[in-house]
């Protein structure tokens, strides 16, 4: 059995605070849009987490999170085995709330309804705060549009729908990796912390709760607001707290998450490039940690601050040269608009 070395949100205040929405449901998303061409899964829960046991596709776990197809040896998940840890909290003016299916037990003071814009490779779920309804937020989950054989990407949109201000806007995601073949025994990565500015707390903890208002302390020492290569093996995650400070009523802000997954470490770096990702965590096997194979495993972020990461080494750089030409320059995705 797996033993969780997660930190418990589920307080007396917080108990206070649950309010759940519909009754939870799911959907397993393709990056092609149909399992039989597919190489990267998704299973995205209504409330915006991931780790949905609705049409779950995978050989390793009763639940589909962030999943790639190896082949012969079926579909393969590297975030549900063991514990369904991955979510996201938000909080503003010192309000919290999140979702996830383990890290919280379940959504608290959050409101939610069906997820909507469901196809084959698209979802988009809402929520607002229970408490502070002027908070909305938005995942809109589709194919990356750089690297869509890699990765998908997770249009955040944070919207202060009141008249009054909002301060101190904080987002929290996290997961807890659970590489194959080597579940509960990975390598993590993670690249960005020094130049992205709105990071407010980082670490390889993906069993904390994820209410931004909330500790987290690293699992393994020395991974806590600083970059890493490969720490483990060890039962680990990755851990990342924002901060996008004041909202005024009726503004926004907007940013991108990207969940995928990639043959070798390379092909994972070239991915990472092509979207001009900003800070990222990487999931590797214990045994994979050099080459990336089987598959690596990837999290990241853009609009957050930072500058492009994942600049892959001289040996790789033709895997990204047509896709970052494309580019052109890179800038951020993130926008505020009133």
């Amino acid at each position: 059995m797996k033993f969780h070395q997660r930190m418990l949100a589920v307080t007396a205040v917080a108990g206070a605070l649950f309010g759940f929405g519909s009754a939870q449901a799911g959907t397993v998303i393709y990056n092609t849009g149909v399992a039989g061409t597919a190489s990267v899964a998704l299973g995205v829960n209504d409330d915006g987490s991931l780790n949905t046991t609705d049409g779950n596709i995978v050989v390793n776990s009763g639940a589909t999170g962030l999943a790639y197809n190896f082949g012969t040896a079926g579909w393969r998940d590297a975030t549900s085995p063991g514990c369904l840890c991955e979510g996201w909290g938000v909080q503003a003016n010192g309000v919290n709330g999140g979702a996830s299916v383990d890290n919280n037990g379940g959504a608290f003071n959050l409101t939610f309804g069906a997820a909507t814009g469901v196809t084959g490779s698209t979802v988009t779920t809402m929520a607002t705060l229970t408490s502070l309804s002027q908070v909305s937020i938005k995942h809109e989950f589709a194919p990356a549009d750089n690297a869509p054989g890699a990765l998908f990407k997770v249009n955040v949109t944070i919207t202060n729908t009141g008249d009054t201000g909002l301060s101190n806007v904080r987002y929290v995601r996290a997961m807890d990796w659970d590489v194959p073949l080597t579940e509960f025994n990975e390598y993590v990565t993670i690249k960005g912390t020094g130049t992205t500015t709105l990071l407010e707390q980082s670490n390889d903890n993906g069993f904390c709760s994820v209410n931004p208002g909330d500790a987290c302390n690293e699992i393994l020492a020395g991974t806590t607001n600083v970059d890493f290569t490969d720490a483990g093996p060890a039962d680990h995650g990755a851990y990342f707290k924002f901060n996008f400070g004041d909202l005024a009523g009726g503004e926004s802000y907007s940013f991108t998450i990207f969940y995928g997954a990639a043959g070798t470490e390379r092909e994972a770096l070239a991915a990472i490039a092509a979207e001009g990702i900003e800070l990222y965590s990487l999931g590797q096997s214990n045994g994979g940690e050099v080459s990336g194979s089987p598959a690596t495993f990837i999290f990241g972020f853009q609009g957050v601050g930072g500058v492009p990461q994942g600049v892959p080494e001289p040996g790789s750089l033709l895997l990204a040269g047509a896709a970052l030409a494309a580019l052109g320059g890179l800038r951020r995705r993130a926008a505020r608009r009133a």
